[in-house]
């Protein structure tokens, strides 16, 4: 049977959704496939635009398809081609561009815009935006946002919901001076009462953002450009950037266009057909279903698997009976989930509520006839998940109503697998069910990659992989094959650390680029640039080229990144000691700066905690002491007791040992894991360098026990006893060579608690001490080559690693 065509308007999230649902129901088989896209782009994830603005993702990390994968499928894209018509009566659609394309079926998933309040001054004379003004919706919005952000400009956010505060965020990490202005009396209006509105203005504004509530802007000031605002109260507020974020409109104008029956939306069906024209489908934000306008993923989701089902023959009578709003995120770092009504709307409903304001935590409840139907859950959302499914299936509740907020003193109630409904979300992010993750198993994924390559679950925020693995499992039987991927170090390449490490020596490649150039067929994958940077400064200490697009923020700034956008500044402290001299430095620093809080850290040093991006630069100078590496996986401190000259137990110079262990290995700025050490002048472990990735003991008569793959943090191990050696020259030798082993055998982001269970005691004991493979010497010159082509990150201040690096933030001299 000859194909027919189909035609989508629209590369969105949705149209792009819909097109995979039908190529998994086996449509490339009766369909040739076109679609046009308004952006010369592939299919990207707009929620993630934000952690773009803030920084913490780069355009790479948010694709969903990006343009490779449209040919792979046989699928003809038109980007940046806007369709301006329909003649459904000869079925052709035509772009701006003069494109034509027939359709036997055509989806129409244009999406919305932002919209654009009839504020006087907005536009320009010729009806663009006045330049300084943005739209927060697209990767050019976004673009233009952080080329127009920078310390100390003024920035001002029309709109209190999500995408507003999102914003705010962002621009308050470029350092401007960030302002939300929204109409309604509290904020997130849309999820939040009154009460979670105020506890969340109270954590903004404590992160430095400005909000003015009940505010109604009357003009947009400036000629050439946006230079203020102007209120129904009279009041004005200057502003070098605007962005407005009040809200969206469908793009439903083509459905006029093409006279199909639009009201808020265009006016579709069960089956997500136009009323008008069977041959027409619309899904999305474009779409009207039973008066409902939906603007979150999942019912978007559900909306592409009906159109699929419908439009392959699948499942003809699948239909679209509407959904139940509810939603987890995060706002500015606070956790928040929200579900149907937020105020009670009948007499007969009952409201349970907690409120802890100085913790940040709110719960709020609506139960009608023993059924949930709205919640709030800010701060503290542990429960979410079990409210969000009562919410979704309309399960009947405990009368205990205080064990739907709290878990009473017994570890919480778990619903098992065999339990889960198969309509049950497993993950959130892409709306995948638990159906879903069967009909993947059933249709041949035998792993959970494989489930996760197929369904997306697990792909979003990430916090459901451990579900997924679960459900994957049950379906399975328990029964889940390896997947080989599971050893290869980086997922574009399929080889083992090792295999990687001398494909990379042989062929002498010394960047990111490269090594995708070579070993990855020329594609570039956002998820491995990361761990190769780290790998290739490992390899090549002092010759490794140095591209700044596969570092994480936190080391291109060389600080740790706080939830609020600012930074952790940490100097090194040797040993746990410093000069009065330096801590006058540091104190005068502090004070410069408006440090907010000044904290002693488990690791014996001060850390300088919410300074400014654009303050890092001069802070680090006016300190004048190297990097303590509190940002990186790499080595990070050698904690040590009092030692042996002031205690009167002590047998061994941890102090000493522990400063020469710190200005040594200091040099190990590349690793799959933070690495932390201890010494201790005694068995006494003072310290507690006993739970340590890396511990020295002093025993007496000049020797060391030394203890690796300890660990005190969420996940709590004794070091094992690695050997006895006698004298510091010994220990920096055998720990040296072990750290070194560490760097080249493990996985990125392997703790050596886990590493060395895995690798196993024996082994690494005959490796590092017994040198049983010949390979001491080698670690041994690797470890001085990175010694000595170590220099102090911080120092980059004076000599940016790029042009740009600094621009924005280094302050004017005098």
């Amino acid at each position: 049977m000859a194909k027919q065509k189909l035609v989508v308007i629209g590369n969105g999230m949705a149209g792009a959704r819909a097109v995979e649902e039908v190529l998994a129901r086996g449509g490339a088989e009766m369909f040739d496939i076109v679609m046009f896209g308004d952006e010369p782009h592939g299919n990207y994830n707009r929620i993630m635009l934000s952690n773009i603005l803030s920084g913490q993702q780069t355009y790479d990390e948010i694709f969903l398809n990006p343009l490779p994968w449209y040919a792979e499928n046989g699928i003809t894209l038109h980007a940046g081609e806007r369709v301006t018509e329909i003649d459904r009566f000869a079925k052709v659609v035509t772009s701006a561009g003069g494109v034509k394309e027939h359709y036997d079926v055509l989806l129409i998933s244009t999406g919305s815009r932002a919209f654009m309040p009839p504020i006087p001054g907005l536009h320009t004379a010729g009806g663009t935006l006045k330049p300084g003004v943005f739209g927060f919706r697209t990767i050019e919005d976004t673009n233009g946002m952080v080329a127009a952000a920078a310390p100390g400009v003024k920035a001002v956010v029309i709109g209190g919901g999500l995408l507003g505060l999102e914003a705010a965020r962002g621009l308050l990490n470029h350092g401007c001076d960030s302002t939300v202005v929204h109409l309604g009396g509290h904020l997130m209006d849309a999820q939040l009462d009154a009460t979670g509105g105020a506890m969340l203005r109270t954590a903004m504004e404590r992160m430095g953002v400005r909000v003015l509530l009940s505010k109604s802007t009357t003009e947009v000031l400036g000629e050439d450009k946006v230079t203020g605002l102007t209120f129904k109260d009279g009041e004005t507020i200057d502003c070098d950037l605007l962005v407005v974020a009040a809200g969206i409109r469908p793009n439903a104008e083509i459905g006029t266009r093409a006279g199909l029956t639009v009201e808020r939306a265009i006016v579709v069906d069960n089956h997500m057909r136009s009323v008008d024209d069977p041959s027409v489908y619309v899904v999305g934000e474009c779409a009207q279903h039973r008066g409902m306008v939906y603007g979150l993923v999942a019912p978007l989701w559900d909306q592409a698997k009906v159109f699929a089902d419908h439009v392959t023959g699948r499942n003809r009578d699948a239909a679209y009976h509407g959904s139940k709003l509810a939603t987890k995120l995060k706002v500015m770092g606070v956790e928040l989930a929200s579900m149907g009504i937020t105020m009670p709307k009948e007499e007969r409903d009952e409201v349970i509520q907690f409120m802890e304001p100085k913790k940040g935590t709110y719960k709020k409840l609506i139960v009608r006839e023993g059924r949930l139907v709205g919640g709030i859950l800010m701060g503290d959302i542990s429960k979410a998940a079990f409210l969000m499914q009562a919410f979704d299936r309309d399960s009947p509740l405990p009368d205990e109503r205080l064990s739907l907020l709290f878990d009473l003193g017994a570890p919480p109630q778990k619903v098992t697998l065999d339990e889960m409904p198969a309509e049950a979300q497993v993950c959130n992010c892409n709306g995948v069910s638990k159906a879903a993750i069967g009909t993947a198993v059933a249709g041949g994924c035998k792993t959970v990659t494989a489930v996760m390559n197929a369904t997306r679950a697990g792909k979003g925020c990430g916090s459901c992989k451990g579900l997924v693995g679960d459900v994957v499992a049950w379906f399975l039987g328990g029964a889940v094959e390896e997947d080989p991927s599971v050893h290869w170090y980086v997922p574009c390449i399929p080889m083992k650390k090792q295999e990687l490490v001398a494909a990379i020596r042989e062929q002498e490649l010394k960047s990111v680029s490269a090594v995708f150039r070579a070993l990855a067929g020329g594609v570039e994958d956002p998820a491995s640039k990361i761990p190769l940077a780290s790998l290739l400064n490992t390899i090549w200490p002092g010759e490794y080229v140095d591209e700044r697009d596969a570092r994480f923020i936190n080391d291109r700034v060389h600080g740790n990144i706080q939830k609020d956008g600012t930074f952790s500044v940490v100097p090194e402290m040797a040993g746990g000691l410093c000069t009065p001299e330096e801590l006058v430095r540091i104190a005068n620093a502090a004070v410069k700066y408006k440090v907010p809080l000044v904290k002693l850290t488990g690791g014996q040093r001060i850390d300088l905690v919410g300074v400014k991006k654009e303050d890092l630069p001069g802070i680090w100078r006016d300190i004048g002491m190297p990097a303590g590496h509190a940002w990186g996986k790499s080595y990070r401190t050698c904690k040590s007791c009092i030692g042996i000259d002031y205690c009167r137990f002590g047998l061994g110079d941890s102090m000493g040992l522990a400063t020469r262990i710190e200005k040594t290995f200091r040099a190990l700025s590349d690793s799959p894991g933070k690495m932390k050490l201890g010494t201790t002048g005694c068995p006494r472990n003072c310290s507690e360098a006993l739970i340590k990735d890396v511990g020295m003991v002093a025993v007496g008569d000049g020797k060391w026990e030394i203890y690796i793959g300890g660990a005190g943090g969420a996940h709590v191990r004794k070091g094992d006893l690695l050997c006895t050696v006698e004298g510091e020259d010994e220990v920096m030798k055998v720990i040296g060579r072990f750290m070194q082993f560490y760097r080249e055998d493990a996985k990125y982001k392997e703790r050596t608690y886990t590493w060395v269970p895995r690798i196993g005691l024996e082994r690494i004991r005959a490796v590092v001490v017994d040198d049983s493979e010949g390979w001491c010497e080698r670690f041994d010159r690797e470890i001085e080559a990175a010694i000595a082509a170590y220099r102090d990150p911080w120092l980059d201040r004076d000599a940016p690693k790029t042009a740009n690096q600094f621009a924005s933030l280094i302050p004017a001299e005098g």
